[in-house]
């Protein structure tokens, strides 16, 4: 499998949009049975809003690279611009005066920070190697996508669950 070829990607990112898709029905539960808790502060809301963007990016990047016949140099700038708006916008949305009161720094650091600054830098290496021909390629969209996922996952529980203790 090549990591500058999108054919043979397309299980994978049928399975990234499938997963995503679900994931992010998951957390319109979330924060519906807790919604009058999330509406409180606006802590929980950006929180909110944060879980839904780490969930849409691996559903566009899956989407991206299913779009057949596509040139390499295409999806390349594809996942730049989409690391730049969506790391761009996560890393503004979770600086550190963003960070609740009632919220640890390692959870901060791991849960927000950390996946803000993955995505961000994944889609710029994916789209620069995938352009160039040499690097990875595609295969740096899967650590982008793991960590979207995780990071989401661990922000839906806060909302599922944390907010009700």
């Amino acid at each position: 499998m090549s990591g500058y070829q999108t054919e043979p990607w397309a299980d994978f990112s049928v399975a990234v949009v499938g997963a995503s898709a679900a994931l992010t029905g998951l957390l319109f539960v979330a924060v519906s049975i807790n919604v009058e808790q999330i509406l409180a502060g606006d802590a929980l809301t950006a929180r909110s809003l944060n879980a839904l963007l780490l969930f849409l990016v691996p559903l566009v990047v899956g989407t991206l690279v299913l779009v057949p016949a596509q040139p390499r140099a295409a999806l390349g700038s594809e996942l730049v611009l989409t690391g730049a708006a969506a790391g761009g916008l996560l890393l503004r949305m979770n600086r550190p005066s963003n960070r609740g009161s009632l919220e640890p720094l390692l959870s901060w650091v791991l849960i927000r920070l950390l996946p803000s600054a993955t995505i961000g830098a994944g889609l710029l290496a994916a789209g620069v190697t995938l352009s160039a021909g040499a690097g990875g390629g595609l295969y740096w969209v899967v650590p982008v996508v793991l960590v979207a996922f995780l990071g989401g996952l661990a922000t839906a529980w806060v909302l599922l669950v944390e907010v009700r203790r």
